[in-house]
């Protein structure tokens, strides 16, 4: 057999048994592992490049080797979930920089940081002022996490004693110009529910690339031609302004009858609309 044949053959080869190695591996986000991980997908990639050109000529011995490193990091995260001394062992404590306000030297030193790799990672997260930090932990992967001081955290609808509607995860029903019946069913909806929209927006289905239903009903579209400027979905807005229009009204009629009786009864129906806006202002306005 010919060299470079038999080259094309091993990589064709372990290009799968890679394939099936990471999947038994499991998911892991390539910027957030640790060390000790890095390490072991690089000897990975390594051994299958040194079987795949033929350097490793004892396949058995390559893929022992492959095994090894492989599925002993499997055992080793299966170990780390019942011990967290092996954890820590294996993939290192987390270390605190900054605590109350102030600086860890001591702790900035033992993890080889300087000052200035400290201000930039800060500034990578929008902090520029290291006043505005109460505490910050460096991760076994690298990476810093900060809590900033009370004074300086954005304010929030919990921290203005508002009450807003809790949201789900939109889903995707169109994707380049092509309907996604799955996503579709899981909101209970329809192509014709689907297609209706879509002419009502005066838009054809093959000119959108992306479309997105909210946990709210509203359809979202992004077309294939950007000079066409759709307007945005105001269903809910609209529908919380008729029922306050309708409690003006109410007042207004109170205020304009001479009937005691009617004055009473649009005063009644106006309070209970009033508190029915209040009731529903978070789910319709947001």
């Amino acid at each position: 057999m010919p060299a470079w044949a038999n080259i094309l053959l091993r990589s064709l080869g372990l290009f799968f048994v890679t394939l099936i190695f990471v999947r038994i591996i499991g998911k892991r986000n390539p910027a957030k592992i640790t060390p000790f991980k890095f390490i072991n997908y690089v000897v990975i990639g390594i051994l299958v490049s040194l079987m795949a050109v033929n350097i490793i000529t004892n396949l058995v011995f390559g893929f022992i080797a492959l095994a090894v490193w492989s599925l002993l990091p499997i055992a080793i995260d299966y170990l780390s979930m019942k011990s967290k001394w092996i954890h820590e062992w294996v993939n290192g404590k987390e270390t605190i920089l900054i605590k109350n306000g102030k600086v860890m030297e001591e702790n900035l030193g033992q993890a080889r940081l300087t000052g200035e790799d400290l201000l930039r990672e800060l500034r990578s997260k929008n902090i520029f002022n290291i006043a505005d930090v109460e505490f910050a932990i460096l991760e076994p992967t690298g990476d810093i996490n900060v809590l900033l001081k009370s004074d300086k955290k954005p304010v929030t609808a919990h921290d203005l004693g508002k009450q807003v509607s809790p949201q789900s995860e939109p889903q995707t029903v169109i994707l380049d110009g092509n309907i996604l019946n799955e996503p579709l069913s899981n909101m209970g909806l329809n192509q014709n529910w689907l297609k209706t929209k879509l002419e009502s927006m005066g838009v054809s289905l093959d000119n959108v690339f992306i479309g997105q239903v909210d946990s709210s009903g509203d359809l979202y579209v992004d077309l294939f031609d950007d000079s066409i400027q759709l307007p945005q979905p105001k269903v809910k807005e609209l529908l919380y302004a008729n029922i306050e229009k309708c409690q003006a009204d109410l007042e207004s009629f109170a205020i304009d009858t001479k009937d005691e009786k009617a004055k009473e009864m649009y005063s009644k129906n106006a309070n209970k609309l009033k508190k029915v806006m209040k009731k529903i202002e978070p789910y319709l306005l947001r």
